[in-house]
């Protein structure tokens, strides 16, 4: 062995890398070793001495043994013998897994909601956008910040849907992709399950104060994108929570007495559309500003809203009254109360409860619908009390005035146009989104008027299709700037709000007309809910013109809210 292995001279000096720890050094006496023709075996290998069967082919039969040297070893996974095997049904089909694309150019609102009303087994997996520490992320911070965003939109009055998306869309970003978002009127809450063996954690957040505040409603929805979307910017927990703040400290862009300007300039333009002149829009501008402060004045002593709706409510039907009283025929006291209206109707709460309901939303609805039955009640208390208080003191009331012609073309599509300013500065929405607002609710009135007036279409039906634009030009407003749609959609139904039908029915009720009011009444509020469900529908089909994403290869590209034909 020794000399089969060559001397000294004949080997090169290897380094102590190349010479393995179990080799004997040179010069020392090797015991004796396996022949040559030996080699390690498994201890799973068969002993010698034994045989082992050969394997058969089907149907023939082998003795014990029979085998030889050139038998092969079977597969601990073939078919046994004289067993008539198949193949194992495959998991993966045989065309593929179908794959979830999820395009990073569509807005994370698509992403999120397409996400949302997929079933847990078939979301794709999750991608985290922004970085967390080797532990993995902080739970209950990512919870915190996720509920905190989501009480924000929610206040500010985003639907439902669009309010779970996001909670979705920050908790995903930051690696919890087990979550499980669930919003009503006044409960946020999330819950969170690492694994089908470890136990949910679960937080939840009230919402007590409602704003308007649309420009907060912007700041929060660049938080999200930056958050979702913004692969080159690095949002930490820490950095969320600053701008969070910061946007929860951040001053409301206009002043108080520019919003009480602004409430007298949408109820005078309000008057100027269904007929009044000059003196007509100072009476309802004086009047909303008054109403206004008095508002004020009640919120500032925590007085429910209900009474805040009232008193607003009384000082233009009382000024209304007031040039009732002075029997001047160049004056129309209908269009000053009118206008007043218009700067009361809550028309956001009831596009926001109808969208909640049209999207499965019910209890959110119910609720929402609820908050705006009550508004409405406190506006008919404050409006009928002025009216009964005027019918007592010999005021002629004339209920027939709402058939005089007023068809002013241009001076209709700039009051309209003044109204949509106005009242988007009530929202307290950025400057810059000012402008396309106002065009969009020049162009609805516009679309109003062509259809009702020229067309001789039915009021509730023209009012329908001119929402129905409004949402649509206010969605594609939204996905270009990547923001929210309440400040493109909002402001610009001001103009539509049924303040005519609602005045003319309260004054039938006033007058002991009980079935003309209860008409009346119906027509508005059939106005109302063609106001909300047209915005939805144009909301809907804005999709149309978009991809959007997490389609599946082959299939539809969008699932039904929650349920299909009632099933």
């Amino acid at each position: 062995m020794v000399a089969e292995q060559g001397g000294p001279e004949d080997q090169k000096p290897q380094s102590d890398e190349a010479r393995s720890a179990f080799v004997p050094p040179a010069g020392v006496e090797q015991p004796p070793g396996p022949s040559e023709d030996d080699h390690p075996t498994s201890e799973f290998a068969v002993p010698a001495g034994l045989q082992t069967e050969p394997p058969s082919s089907p149907g023939s039969a082998s003795a014990p043994g029979s085998g030889n040297g050139s038998e092969h070893q079977a597969s601990a996974f073939a078919t046994p013998s004289g067993v008539q095997g198949h193949p194992a049904p495959a998991f993966t089909p045989a065309q593929g897994v179908p794959m979830v694309r999820l395009t990073k150019e569509a807005p994370w609102q698509d992403r999120m909601r397409t996400m949302l009303r997929m079933p847990v087994f078939e979301r794709p997996a999750p991608e985290s956008v922004q970085k967390t520490d080797d532990s993995g992320p902080a739970v209950p911070r990512v919870l915190d910040l996720t509920l905190r965003i989501g009480e924000l939109l929610l206040a500010g009055g985003e639907g439902a849907e669009d309010v779970e998306a996001a909670m979705f869309a920050v908790s995903r970003s930051y690696g919890l992709d087990r979550c499980e978002p669930t919003v009503t009127f006044t409960l946020l809450s999330i819950s969170h399950q690492p694994s089908l063996v470890e136990d949910p954690v679960t937080a939840s957040r009230t919402v007590r104060r409602r704003g308007t505040d649309y420009t907060r409603l912007a700041a929060v929805f660049q938080l999200i994108d930056d958050i979702t979307t913004a692969e080159h910017v690095e949002v930490s927990l820490e950095e969320a929570y600053r701008r969070l703040a910061e946007i929860r400290r951040n001053r409301h862009p206009y002043p108080g007495w520019v919003l009480t300007a602004a409430a007298g300039l949408l109820a005078g333009s309000a008057s100027v559309l269904v007929g009044g002149g000059v003196l007509v829009f100072l009476a309802a501008a004086a009047g909303a500003m008054l109403g206004d402060r008095l508002a004020w004045l009640f919120a500032g002593r925590g007085l429910p809203e209900f009474y805040q709706f009232m008193a607003a409510a009384m000082p233009p039907a009382a000024m209304g009254i007031a040039l009732t009283l002075t029997h001047s025929t160049d004056i129309r006291p209908s269009a000053v109360v009118t206008g007043g209206l218009f700067a009361l109707l809550p028309g956001r709460a009831l596009v926001a409860g109808v969208q909640d309901g049209l999207t499965g939303y019910y209890i959110t609805a119910g609720a929402r619908l609820l908050e705006v039955m009550y508004f409405f009640i406190g506006i008919v208390a404050g409006v009928l009390l002025m009216l009964y208080l005027g019918v007592q003191l010999g005021a002629q009331l004339n209920p027939e005035a709402r058939f005089v012609p007023h068809d002013r073309p241009v001076v209709q599509i700039l009051a309209s146009m003044a109204l949509t300013l106005a009242f988007a500065i009530l929202l307290q929405q950025e400057r810059s989104t000012v402008l396309a607002v106002t065009l969009n609710g020049g162009v609805a009135w516009v679309v109003f008027g062509a259809m009702a007036r020229a067309g001789n279409i039915s009021p509730v039906a023209a009012t329908a299709v001119a929402a129905g634009l409004v949402g649509l030009f206010g969605q594609l407003f939204s996905r270009y700037r990547y923001t929210s749609s309440l400040p493109y959609i909002t402001a610009a139904i001001g103009p539509l709000l049924p303040g005519s039908a609602t005045y003319f029915g309260l004054l039938a009720f006033a007058q002991n007309e009980v079935d003309t009011g209860l008409a009346l009444l119906s027509t508005a509020v059939a106005t109302a809910l063609a106001i909300a469900i047209g915005v939805n529908l144009g909301s809907e089909i804005s999709r149309l013109f978009m991809r959007v994403p997490g389609g599946v290869e082959g299939g539809p590209s969008r699932r039904a809210a929650k349920r299909t034909r009632g099933f």
